[in-house]
């Protein structure tokens, strides 16, 4: 799953340019326009997000004055992909030269053959060595490049400061296992009035998505290392599983209303009503600028367990058809756009300080060594966020494994959904059952690959 959006100040939008993302033409020409190299490229912000359109056409304008021989046409979309319509633009010839793809469809990719191979051009991209190593190994495959990656997430457990106060508990601790978590949740479900200690997803692939999350961060895993079994029917999983049933049917503390989104418990936490949730750092902005909640009452710890966290994200590939000449100002583009620490749409915190744009959350964290001590410390003097909310997140990180999503992990979180929610709404679901079920049915998934 991808966190929140394509940018840190990204607000959830509910019209997106189909029209656009339709009619975008794809890399069927060689990419020469006037003695100029041309290159198209999608995820530029839809016109009604308009501040991110306004610093997304400066730093193309910024580029092309740079590189005058190098033609930019920018496609936009909200959702930057569409899962239903992904497959089809590769098939058909209508992707652009330069596409933004989540983490989890960069093998998919290579494997229908639809991703030029890098390797030969990466040593131009400036940054390159600079990015965290786990990240760029995303969009490697049998040791070949096909991508670069542009942001990446980490899962952690956003809190409510002044509902811990109010609930005996310091704001400055926050839990660090799933025991504690339950028992701060039911003092704080215990202060009534609506209030929920703890809450998850449940329903469209979230739910899925969140299971994973909890089974990393006990140690356990979904998918084994070959890639051919399900990993779930373990004592890991069912200790996720039975963790959910007792805080929602023998502590009451995660409310009587399930099967939620992000939207949902988005809403539950903006208006106060809602201790805990899991999520990544983009969500505070979201629940700041949309859902009503202050800065200073929202807080983010690592994710309990101590054991293992999900990451996730984004970044580029590049078309099978785009010649050198593309190849190679695409890989100038992202440079330029994504990837001079301090700098462009995503690093440039000065701009995005005046524009009133939330600046000092913990991530996306992207580099490594002097250029990442580069993008923190522009970050830190533009700051104008609560950073020490943050701190216990970025400290126990330190200590996590951080592991990607799992193969098929849309097919999978669909089977896992119906498990999850199956024990968040019957008080006598059979755990044990329900891990055989799923287990069964992942793989079946997992053999069709």
């Amino acid at each position: 799953m991808t966190s929140t959006g394509f940018r840190r100040t990204f607000a959830a939008l509910s019209v997106c340019s189909l029209a656009l993302a339709a009619s975008a033409c794809g890399s069927g020409d060689d990419g020469s326009s006037g003695g100029k190299t041309r290159i198209t490229v999608n995820c530029e912000p839809p016109k009604s997000a308009e501040v991110d359109r306004g610093f997304f056409e400066q730093d193309v304008a910024a580029f092309e004055k740079k590189h005058p021989d190098i033609d930019v046409v920018a496609h936009d979309a909200f959702p930057c992909q569409d899962p239903k319509t992904f497959d089809a633009k590769l098939a058909g010839g209508q992707m652009e030269d330069v596409f933004y793809t989540y983490f989890t469809d960069a093998k998919h990719v290579v494997d229908i053959h639809q991703a030029a191979d890098l390797t030969p051009y990466v040593k131009e991209l400036k940054s390159y060595s600079t990015i965290q190593k786990q990240l760029r190994d995303i969009y490697t495959v049998d040791g070949r490049i096909y991508g670069v990656p542009r942001t990446g997430y980490s899962m952690g457990l956003i809190y409510n400061r002044k509902l811990f106060q109010k609930a005996g508990l310091d704001p400055d601790k926050p839990p660090t296992t799933w025991e504690e978590v339950r028992a701060d949740a039911k003092k704080i479900a215990a202060l009534g009035d609506g209030t929920v200690g703890y809450a998850d997803y449940s329903a469209q692939n979230q739910g899925g998505w969140h299971f994973t999350a909890e089974l990393y961060s006990q140690g356990g895993d979904v998918v084994g290392a070959d890639g051919k079994k399900a990993t779930i029917d373990t004592p890991e999983g069912h200790a996720v599983l039975q963790n959910l049933h007792d805080m929602r049917w023998t502590d009451d503390s995660m409310g009587s209303k399930q099967l939620l989104v992000i939207n949902d418990v988005q809403q539950m936490m903006g208006s106060g009503k809602l201790g805990m949730y899991l999520s990544a750092p983009d969500n505070i902005p979201i629940l700041v600028k949309e859902k009503g909640g202050d800065y200073k009452d929202l807080a983010l710890a690592p994710m309990p367990g101590g054991k293992g966290t999900l990451i996730g994200g984004d970044g580029y590939m590049f078309n099978k058809h785009d010649t050198p000449a593309q190849i190679r100002a695409g890989l100038k583009w992202l440079d330029h756009m994504f990837l001079t620490p301090g700098k462009g749409f995503l690093g440039d915190y000065a701009r995005a300080k005046k524009a009133n744009a939330p600046v000092g959350l913990p991530e996306p964290r992207l580099f490594t060594g002097a250029a990442d001590a580069t993008d923190q410390q522009v970050k830190k003097a533009n700051a104008n966020v609560p950073v020490e909310n943050y701190q216990a997140f970025l400290d126990g990180n330190q200590s996590l494994q951080m592991k990607i999503e799992p193969p098929d992990a849309q097919q999978i979180y669909s089977v896992l959904d119906s498990t999850v929610s199956a024990v968040l709404t019957k008080k006598d679901a059979n755990i044990d059952q329900l891990l055989k079920d799923a287990s069964g049915k992942i793989d079946g998934i997992l053999a069709r690959d």
